[in-house]
């Protein structure tokens, strides 16, 4: 039960937390970052489906 409390009073007085304007900042930067991320992972997937379903036709 101590670990617990001692955490609360960890979290309390020496965590520095971030104001509400760069909190708001820095999830905005994540969310932009996760959507050219996921582009960017679908292109190259989009590309690699491309040159194996053309590998598999020349195979016929």
């Amino acid at each position: 039960m101590s670990y617990i409390k001692e955490s609360f009073l960890e979290l309390k007085n020496n965590v520095s937390w971030p104001t509400m304007a760069n909190a708001q900042k820095l999830t905005v930067l994540v969310a932009v970052f996760s959507i050219l991320f996921s582009l960017a992972i679908w292109g190259v997937d989009t590309v690699f489906s491309k040159i194996v379903e053309a590998y598999f036709n020349l195979m016929k």
